[in-house]
């Protein structure tokens, strides 16, 4: 069996509003030229473009999806949410929360997002594909459930995961979050609950500014079950490497899930505007290559990467193009014009060994090792 592609074109038709960088247009803020919303579907868009020049599309099963029902969203959302978001999506659209602008038609994009999600977790739960990808635009790990911010307007993945628990016994879930952004929305949806474990790899007070500490571990019953790994800026492939084989795959070994989702955003990228991390394409590549190996050993392979963030429209499709080769086991590659640039400017040796240090100390503390499922 393949893995599983889902996109939608429409998905790329999701419009922000009048904004520069991230600043909204207005006083002294002058617009830009080419628009300006760095939540772009071009980073997308070209992804597959790159992908059909390549011939990858030919390893992977390229599926559509079904808009997420009311009652998928009802089960993460309240309707009051639900409600304003769709009255102003009926009109000429408007915004919700922080940064979180649409146009008209916003709520069917969104909720078309979330199908994509939810359809790529079912698929690989009933093991009709042995892993997926769900290209979800709008992204969704920063959406709580009545306050959409940092660009997400709905949960994409916890949507998807309660949609699997309601209809098709889904257990326990690992959220694997390497966006360059604490993944907030995910972790305050399941921070109560320990059938859900949330781990947020992520530059440290860069998104969302108030949240993300390494303190925060969940609450009651789902203490223990929330791992935050804040690295400083500057962190590169060789500190990425580390969270993944101290924390991450001890967590996923004593925990073990009966699925893997990632929030994959590729802002970690040495060329993101919106961060200001080091990680290269060949970084995703061998991030996908643990997790997968991981649920291979832990899960029968059950693994779902969800796209997140990621605002370099040169470099997002390299480093998708990597993950996807390293998911779907292809032998066909889109070498990475970057990679030299990226590599020379990897942290020192002395930072290297700061870093190294730093999360040796997370993972003496967080002891993963020492998870219990839920």
């Amino acid at each position: 069996m393949k893995t599983g592609f889902f996109w939608d074109e429409k998905c790329f038709w999701h419009s922000g509003g009048n904004y520069a960088f991230t600043l909204p247009v207005g006083g002294l803020v002058q617009p830009l030229a080419a628009g300006g919303f760095p939540e772009s579907p071009e980073t997308k868009r070209r992804l597959i473009n790159l992908m059909n020049v390549t011939g990858l599309p030919r390893d992977l099963v390229m599926r559509g999806a079904e808009p997420a029902t009311r009652t998928d969203l009802l089960r993460v959302h309240p309707v009051g949410y639900l409600d304003e978001f769709k009255r102003l999506s009926d009109g000429t659209g408007g915004e919700l929360g922080r940064r979180t602008p649409f146009g008209s038609g916003g709520y069917e994009i969104a909720a078309l997002s979330a199908g994509l999600s939810v359809e790529a977790v079912r698929a690989v739960w009933t093991g009709e594909m042995p892993n997926a990808y769900a290209l979800s635009r709008p992204p969704g790990h920063h959406c709580l459930p009545d306050f959409p911010n940092g660009f997400c307007l709905l949960a994409n993945i916890a949507i998807a995961i309660e949609a699997a628990k309601s209809s098709l016994g889904l257990g326990r879930v690992a959220v694997i979050d390497w966006d360059v952004h604490h993944g907030n929305g995910t972790e305050g949806i399941f921070y109560n609950r320990a059938d859900v474990l949330t781990i947020s790899m992520h530059q440290e007070g860069n998104y969302p500014m108030d949240s993300g500490d390494f303190a925060d571990r969940g609450k009651g019953p789902g203490e223990g079950y929330n791992l935050n790994v804040p690295l400083p800026a500057g962190a590169g492939h060789t500190a990425y490497m580390a969270v993944m084989d101290q924390i991450v795959l001890p967590a996923l070994d004593a925990y073990r899930p009966e699925m893997i989702i990632v929030a994959c955003g590729y802002d970690a990228s040495g060329v993101d505007p919106l961060a200001r991390m080091l990680a290269t394409s060949d970084t995703y590549r061998q991030m996908t290559l643990r997790t997968k190996a991981a649920a291979d050993r832990l899960c029968a392979g059950k693994l779902v990467l969800v796209h997140e963030g990621g605002y370099s429209e040169v470099h997002v499709p390299f480093c998708a193009h990597a993950t996807l080769e390293a998911l779907s086991g292809s032998d066909i590659s889109a070498p990475d014009p970057l990679t030299e640039v990226l590599e020379a400017r990897q942290p020192s040796a002395r930072f290297d060994r700061f870093l190294l240090e730093l999360v040796e100390d997370m993972a003496h503390e967080l002891n993963p090792g020492a998870i219990t499922p839920g």
